[in-house]
């Protein structure tokens, strides 16, 4: 059944403060005119990043209700798309979720949030890398960064990341399920980062460059994945969905780098928003070889 307008079910936290998961999902799909209709796995005070004595409520006794209602309901869904959850039940929660609302023409997007920077977030463990590994297998496409695809593959998590291998990587990530892999902020020469893709059904390795900044703003994950989906949704090619997702990535965090302000509050979503209703004038895409 077609919507008036497309639909994305968001399995995300909620933080009252700081611009990540569902505080920057919902804006920035509902500008690329997709509804977010939420199913929240967790309500902070504010985010992980960066804030210490945070207050975290798990909502996992209240997603499969909220699951079953949507069920009854007949609602069906453009795109499931998971990211922060805050157990590992709640990955066996959002995988029946998977199941019970997944077609053949829509889409499933998996955003395995588990940490950065070398390291698992402090709501994470062992047990939760497990489960995410089983998670992915039913995604049609992931966006881990390069933290979490050492940890999805087994591998050393602090090493740092080595664009020689970066092929290797993406192919063995899509042998565990997924048709795409998007591996963002994978350091590119001459000071830029990247984001590289791969389409497991074409064969085909993509790469968006931009230049670094050196800031680190929490939530740009997020925000990222949404302009990719609403991109896609949209009807847009793989690789111009990545460009669109990397353009308007780097327009947030050069809109407030110049500003005096704690990094871990999120890049100013507001200034830059308006962005995404702007056609794409230039792509910087190019195949990976």
């Amino acid at each position: 059944m077609k919507h008036l307008v497309k639909r994305v079910a968001a399995i995300h936290d909620l933080s009252g403060f700081g611009r990540a998961s569902l505080s920057v999902i919902v804006p920035i799909l509902s500008t690329m005119k997709v509804q977010v209709c939420a199913l929240p796995t967790a309500v902070l005070s504010t985010h992980t990043g960066g804030f210490e004595g945070y207050n975290f409520i798990d909502l996992t006794d209240t997603m499969e209700p909220t699951i079953e209602h949507w069920k009854e309901l007949g609602i069906n869904f453009d795109c499931i798309y998971s990211g922060f959850l805050g157990s590992p039940k709640q990955v066996h929660i959002v995988s029946k979720c998977i199941d019970t609302f997944k077609r053949e023409d829509n889409l499933v997007v998996v955003d395995p949030v588990m940490g950065d920077n070398g390291e698992l977030y402090d709501t994470m463990d062992d047990e939760m890398v497990t489960n995410m590994r089983m998670l992915i297998k039913k995604a049609d496409i992931i966006t881990p960064n390069f933290t979490e695809v050492m940890y999805l593959l087994g591998e050393e998590a602090g090493r740092e990341p080595d664009a020689k291998n970066i092929k290797e990587y993406l192919v063995r990530l899509a042998q565990m399920g997924p048709n795409i892999v998007i591996i963002t902020s994978v350091p590119d020469k001459d000071k830029r980062t990247s984001v590289v893709a791969y389409d497991k059904k074409f064969n085909r390795f993509w790469k968006v460059s931009c230049e670094y900044i050196p800031a680190h703003y929490p939530g740009t994950g997020d925000s990222f994945t949404s302009v990719v989906i609403g991109s896609l949704l949209q009807g847009d090619s793989l690789p111009m969905a990545l460009d669109r997702g990397v353009q308007f990535i780097s327009s947030c965090i050069k809109a407030s780098y110049g500003f005096d302000y704690k990094e871990r509050e999120g890049v100013l979503l507001e200034l830059v928003l308006e962005n995404l209703k702007m056609p794409i004038l230039m792509s910087s895409y190019e195949l990976l070889e």
